[in-house]
């Protein structure tokens, strides 16, 4: 039962059929689950949404989320599930379809991503917090980058010529001595409502955003066949626990 007096969180999974990477990946098996199963799991276990919600395209997806815990209460159209839809539109979907069906409004929308299934439990109640402390528009994870625009990146300028990405009034000799650069991780995702809402948001980067830091295994992210091995490989070994 929702509790009026709580801020209400809606947690979603977004999953489409398609990939390119790797066939099915979303329900490719991993340590003897549907990879998607791992993050509806965590989302359980985290246990602080009202509801946990798959939008998804596929009956084969829709059945496994059902099965793990999640709810699907509507297939995501067709133009929302092709190789260019975004996220923030899929998104908007799926909060308008959920407050219509509860007749309620979630203030708060955590997104969760499929392919980080090594992300633990405390890292979505720390990025919740975070969002809660400085009640920014978005909070997102990310990674320290492996590599710095301001050390050890480049691009070709009109002549083919290579140059820094981003350049400092002095060289920068180390890459310690750079200033601190993150990649996105596509892990964790917190917005609020109204932002995500607007139809002229493209982005979960805005003008008031804050970047949730994860380590490196917990940020992991499976793109390829390689990183279905490499997670699997790691919890042989036990250097991660899914």
């Amino acid at each position: 039962m929702i509790n009026p007096d709580k801020e209400r969180i809606l947690l979603t999974v977004a999953a489409r059929g398609g990939s390119k990477g790797v066939k099915n990946k979303n329900i490719r098996m991993l340590c003897g689950a549907p990879l998607i199963a791992y993050t509806i799991i965590q989302a359980k276990k985290w246990g602080r949404a009202e509801r946990i919600v798959c939008s998804t395209d596929s009956d084969e997806i829709a059945s496994i989320a059902r099965q793990y815990g999640a709810d699907v209460p509507f297939m995501r159209p067709p133009e929302l599930a092709t190789d260019e839809s975004g996220k923030i539109e899929v998104l908007r979907h799926a909060v308008k379809a959920v407050e219509r069906e509860d007749g309620i409004v979630y203030p708060i929308i955590v997104d969760l991503d499929v392919t980080a299934p090594v992300r633990k439990v405390s890292d979505i109640d720390e990025a919740l917090q975070l969002f809660q402390e400085k009640r920014p528009k978005t909070v997102f994870s990310v990674v320290p980058s492996r590599k710095n625009p301001y050390f050890n990146m480049v691009e070709l300028d009109d002549e083919n010529r290579a140059v820094l990405v981003k350049a400092l009034d002095s060289t920068v000799r180390r890459r310690q001595d750079a200033p601190r650069v993150y990649d996105m991780n596509a892990s964790i995702y917190v917005y609020n409502r109204d932002y995500l809402l607007d139809e002229s948001t493209r982005s979960a980067i805005s003008d008031r955003s804050f970047a949730f830091v994860m380590d490196e295994i917990s940020a992991f992210d499976i793109d390829g066949e390689l990183d279905f091995q490499y997670i699997e490989f790691l919890v042989s070994k036990g250097l991660v626990t899914l």
